[in-house]
């Protein structure tokens, strides 16, 4: 069964291999036509289920290959047993640097412990892992995004009832954002001025789960809602579909996050508010440019401030959201290239377009 297991977790591997080089990697890296070891990263994906997560995958990978390096890629599709077993295999590949999307954020402490066993340095992407001895964490910062949603929503909506739909309680990202949301509107709370009547994480930021927590959350409160802070577009497209079913999309504001196409379509269409653009390719190149250094045994280069992950204060590289509606959105997401225009505009008439 071990023996099965191994086959298998070798098949799911998407080895990348450099730009016009097809050399096969071997443990501790290959070496290069002239005598350099060739680097080797690898990165070990919660899910490539979400939009977003395919952009990272290829941008970071078309980074690395930039810089001559090649990436191992597998994804865990939220299942953490998996993830950490492909930790393992990309390990015995003889990965140089291990670059991790955790799906959960305390049992991948278990991957870090491994890769340092094998001397390998081990980089949280987007998401901390906790209580471990982590490198390097590169991120947006997450209570930033919190921040940003509900500075949007009380600007607002100062006053009314509002629902909170927090992301995954295993994604410390969520934890985060959610800590962000909360210096803003819990002083409006406890003020009296916002009334939470509804509060629930999702699980595994999934969208029908938005949508279970919605419903309920309107039955409860005879449709009487005014604002939904909601961690993520994914799960904002569960929340608009139960405001949909009782004729109330576009009349309540409602937050989100990662600038999806669905969900900058919707923002144009007035179903969704607003949501939190996060440049994903300075993300991922930035990832992709440290894990090559720090391959090389160099500095990080970039400045960082400390995360405390439960267990010691992570050097961070964090970068800034941007807050994005119906006003910028043309100015942002489309000018940075991160959607098309013809794309996002496609329900709107041409001659309404952006020039």
């Amino acid at each position: 069964m071990r023996v099965l297991r191994a086959l298998a977790l070798v098949a799911v591997v998407f080895p990348l291999a450099c730009s016009g080089k097809k050399e096969a990697a071997t443990p501790g890296g290959a070496a290069t036509p002239g005598g350099a070891k060739k680097i080797t990263i690898g990165l070990s994906l919660d899910t490539l289920k979400e939009e977003r997560w395919h952009r990272d995958r290829d941008l970071f990978v078309e980074r690395c290959n930039q810089l001559g390096a090649e990436v191992k890629v597998q994804a865990a599709n939220s299942d953490d047993a998996l993830q950490n077993s492909q930790a393992e295999n990309l390990l015995t590949q003889g990965v140089d640097v291990l670059v991790v999307v955790p799906h959960n954020a305390k049992t991948t402490a278990t991957i870090v412990e491994s890769a340092h066993r094998s001397k390998v340095p081990v980089i949280a992407y987007d998401r901390l892992i906790s209580d471990s001895d982590l490198d390097l964490y590169v991120s947006f910062d997450a209570v930033r995004v919190g921040e940003l949603q509900a500075d949007y929503a009380v600007k607002h909506v100062p006053k009314g009832n509002y629902v909170m739909i927090s992301g995954a309680p295993t994604d410390n990202n969520a934890v985060l954002l959610r800590q962000g949301q909360e210096k803003l509107v819990k002083p409006l709370i406890d003020k009296g001025d916002i009334k939470l009547v509804g509060d629930q994480w999702a699980k595994d930021w999934m969208a029908v789960e938005a949508l279970k927590i919605m419903e309920n959350a309107l039955t409860r409160n005879n449709n009487k809602v005014d604002a939904v802070l909601v961690a993520n577009d994914g799960t904002a497209g569960g929340a608009i579909q139960a405001l949909a079913e009782q004729k109330l999309a576009g009349k309540v504001l409602v937050t989100g996050q990662d600038a999806d196409l669905a969900a900058c379509q919707r923002i144009l269409a007035g179903s969704q508010t607003m949501t939190i653009y996060k440049p994903i390719k300075s993300l991922a190149y930035k990832a992709a440019e440290i894990a090559v250094r720090m391959a090389k045994g160099e500095p990080v280069g970039e400045p960082t401030k400390p995360t405390n992950n439960g267990r010691k204060d992570v050097p961070s590289v964090l970068l800034d959201p941007i807050q994005v509606d119906k006003a910028n959105l043309a100015s942002t997401v489309i000018a940075d290239g991160y959607h098309k225009v013809e794309d996002v505009y496609k329900d709107v008439p041409k001659d309404q377009w952006p020039k």
